[in-house]
C-alpha cells in the first residue's frame, strides 16, 4: 500500500505500518463523516492508536452521539470511501495556519497551534471539502479504507486536564482487510463473554457497590481464589529466600515527603489529620519497607535482605476511569524490597527475572520485556541514572533476554523492567517490574557496614511479580474466561445427585473429598440433572462434575466428567488421588 508522507512525497509503507496509517485515515474519513451529519461539531485529536483509532469532538449543547447513531455514521463514512476522494498535503506558516483555523471556526487546532514548538512544521490534510491539521501519512484515496467499525462512545477532557472541558470520544477500529476485520471483532465478542465483572457477579467472586466506588468486596468464592494465589506466592518466595513483613496503612505525612512521594504522587494521594497532624494513607509499599531495614544496624554479610509484603494501598482514580478490578482505588500490591550490595546487582536482579518467569509460565502468559528509562520528572543525578539503566540492561543481557526500550516511562526515582503479559485473547497487560532505585536509601540515609569496617548505601530494587492482586485476578478471570485450572478454582469438584435415591450417596462421596482437602459442593435440589449440568458447567464453571445416579450407588463408584465434557468411571480414591495430584503440582 502506498502511503501521501508530509512532505508530498509518495511511497510504498513498510508492513509493518499499514494498520497504523489506515486506522489514522479511517479518524479523518470518520471526522469527516461527522462533519457532514453535525455540522456544528468541533473536532479535537483524532489519533491512530494501537487498538484502532478514535476522535474528540466538541458537539453543539444539546446534541449527544451514542451507539444508536453509528449505522449513520458508518453509512456516511463509507459513501466517503465510495467517492474515493484523494488525499491532499500542504505546508502553511504558523499565521497563516491559525488563520486558516480560525477561518474553520477550529478552536482546539488553534489552541493546538499555540502548544508547538517556534520552529514546528505544520502541515493539513485534506480530502474533498475536509481539512485537518495532522503530520501523517495518510493513504491516498479514500478507497483504500477496506474494513472499519465504530466501536465505542466515552467522555474525555480536552488534552487529558480534568479541568479542561469533556469531549465526546469517538472509537473506532480499522484494517487492511475485512477478513482482519472479522477476526478482530469476533475477539471482541469473546471479550464481551470473558468480561470479569459478568463473570464474576456469576461465580460469587466479588462485587462493587456505590457506596464504595473503585473499593472492590471480595465474596467468599473470591476469596478462596485470592487466598489460593498468596499460598502459592508466600511458596514461592519463601523458597527463593525472602522474609515476609507488614507495614502500616497510614504514616504521616513527612515521611512521604522525605520519600518524594509527596512532590511526585500527591494528587493520587488519601490524607487524614490524626491529633492535628498529617498523615497519608499509603500509594505504595516502599517507604514501610525503608523503615523497617532503617530499624537496625546491618553488615555487608546479611545483604540481599529480600523483604516481601501483600500490602494494601489506596490510590485516587477519577471515578469516571474506575474498570472493574482492572482500576480500583485500593489494591493489594504484591511488593517485595531488595537491599543489595553493587557486587550483587546483577545476580539479584536475574534471580528476580527468574521468579516472575516462574510465575508467567505457571498461568500459561508469554510476555515481552520493555526496559523504562529515565522520565522528565524524576529525582536524583545523571550519574546515579546512568548506572541504574546500565545495571539492568547488564542483567538483561545476562540472562540474554530480547527487549524494547521504553524511553521516559520510568519511576520518578529510577529506571525499570517491565513485564507484559499475553493473554489468551492476544491482549498484553503490564503486571511484572524490577525497579532500581538509588533515591530512597540516599533520601533516608541507608547503610550497612562493608567489610572494611566502612558504611555503604545498600542499592534498592523495587519488584512486584502480580502487581496488583486484584488487577492480576481480573486478568485470569478473562484469561480463563472463569475455568480456572484446577489448584485455583473456588469449587473444584460438584456433586449432582440424579435423583433424591442417589442424594444419600452424594453426600458420602462429598465427605470424603471434603476430608482429602479438596473444594467440593454438593447440588442436591430437586431439579432435573441436565439443569444441574449446565449450570456447573456454564456458571460455576468447575473443573469436575461427578454425576451419580442409582447405577453408581449400586456400584460404589463416580461417573466423573471434565471440561471435555467426557464422563468417565472412576473409583473415588482413584479420583481424590487424581486431584489431589493436579493441586499439588499446581497442573
Amino acid at each position: 500500500m502506498k502511503a501521501l508522507y508530509n512532505d508530498g512525497s509518495v511511497a510504498e509503507l513498510p508492513q509493518d505500518e499499514v494498520t497504523h496509517v489506515i486506522r489514522h485515515s479511517a479518524a479523518h474519513i470518520m471526522a469527516q463523516a461527522i462533519k457532514r451529519l453535525y455540522p456544528q461539531a468541533d473536532f479535537a485529536y483524532g489519533p491512530a492508536t494501537d487498538n484502532g483509532f478514535y476522535y474528540d469532538v466538541d458537539l453543539p449543547e444539546g446534541v449527544k452521539i451514542s451507539e444508536d447513531d453509528f449505522p449513520a455514521i458508518e453509512a456516511e463514512m463509507k459513501k466517503i470511501v465510495k467517492e474515493n476522494l484523494k488525499f491532499s498535503v500542504y505546508e502553511k506558516p504558523r499565521a497563516e495556519a491559525i488563520a486558516l483555523m480560525e477561518e474553520r471556526g477550529e478552536k482546539y487546532k488553534v489552541e493546538h497551534i499555540g502548544d508547538l514548538d517556534d520552529d514546528a512544521r505544520i502541515t493539513f490534510y485534506q480530502q474533498g471539502d475536509y481539512i485537518d491539521m495532522c503530520v501523517g501519512p495518510h493513504i491516498c484515496y479514500t478507497k483504500a479504507l477496506k474494513a472499519f467499525k465504530l466501536t465505542g462512545v466515552s467522555g474525555a477532557y480536552w488534552k487529558g486536564d480534568k479541568d479542561n472541558k469533556m469531549l465526546t470520544r469517538i472509537n473506532g477500529v480499522a484494517f487492511a482487510t475485512k477478513e482482519e476485520l472479522d477476526e478482530h471483532m469476533h475477539m471482541l465478542e469473546e471479550a464481551k463473554k470473558r468480561d470479569h465483572r459478568k463473570i464474576g457477579r456469576e461465580m460469587d467472586l466479588f462485587m462493587m457497590r456505590d457506596e464504595a466506588p473503585g473499593f472492590p468486596f471480595f465474596l467468599p468464592n473470591g476469596m478462596i481464589l485470592k487466598n489460593t494465589l498468596l499460598d502459592y506466592w508466600r511458596e514461592i518466595h519463601h523458597k527463593a529466600g525472602y522474609v515476609e513483613i507488614s507495614t502500616p496503612l497510614i504514616m504521616n505525612k513527612q515521611l512521604w515527603k522525605t520519600s518524594g512521594h509527596w512532590d511526585h504522587y500527591k494528587d493520587n494521594m488519601y490524607s487524614t489529620v490524626i491529633d492535628d497532624e498529617e498523615y497519608c494513607i499509603k500509594p505504595m509499599n516502599c517507604p514501610g519497607g525503608v523503615l523497617v531495614y532503617a530499624s537496625k544496624p546491618h553488615s555487608y554479610r546479611e545483604l540481599p535482605i529480600r523483604a516481601g509484603e501483600i500490602g494494601l494501598v489506596h490510590r485516587h482514580e477519577l471515578r469516571g476511569a474506575l474498570h472493574g478490578l482492572f482500576r480500583v482505588r485500593c489494591f493489594n500490591q504484591d511488593d517485595a524490597h531488595l537491599f543489595v550490595r553493587p557486587d550483587q546487582l546483577t545476580d539479584e536482579i536475574v534471580g528476580v527475572v527468574n521468579l516472575i518467569d516462574s510465575v508467567y509460565q505457571k498461568f500459561g502468559f508469554k510476555y515481552h520485556v520493555e526496559l523504562s528509562t529515565r522520565p522528565e520528572d524524576s529525582m536524583g543525578s545523571d550519574e546515579d541514572w546512568a548506572r541504574a539503566e546500565e545495571g539492568l540492561r547488564t542483567a538483561l543481557e545476562k540472562l540474554g533476554m530480547d527487549y524494547e526500550v521504553n524511553e521516559g516511562d520510568g519511576a520518578f526515582y529510577g529506571p525499570k523492567i517491565d513485564f507484559h503479559l499475553e493473554d489468551s485473547l492476544g491482549r498484553t497487560w503490564q503486571c511484572g517490574t524490577v525497579q532500581l532505585d538509588f533515591q530512597m536509601p540516599f533520601n533516608f540515609d541507608l547503610e550497612y557496614v562493608d567489610a572494611d569496617g566502612t558504611k555503604k548505601r545498600p542499592i534498592m530494587l523495587h519488584r512486584v511479580c502480580f502487581g496488583s492482586i486484584e488487577r492480576f485476578i481480573g486478568i485470569l478471570i478473562e484469561h480463563f474466561a472463569g475455568k480456572f485450572p484446577t489448584w485455583l478454582a473456588p469449587v473444584q469438584v460438584k456433586a449432582l445427585p440424579v435423583s433424591e435415591k442417589s442424594r444419600d450417596y452424594a453426600h458420602e462421596v462429598c465427605a470424603k473429598l471434603e476430608e482429602a482437602g479438596i473444594r467440593v459442593v454438593c447440588d442436591d435440589r430437586d431439579e432435573k440433572i441436565g439443569y444441574k449440568i449446565r449450570e456447573a458447567r456454564s456458571i460455576d464453571r468447575v473443573p469436575y462434575m461427578l454425576i451419580l445416579g442409582e447405577k453408581e450407588v449400586e456400584a460404589g463408584n463416580i461417573s466423573v466428567r471434565d471440561r471435555s465434557n467426557e464422563t468417565v468411571q472412576m473409583s473415588v480414591d482413584e479420583f481424590v488421588a487424581k486431584v489431589l495430584e493436579e493441586i499439588k503440582t499446581r497442573a
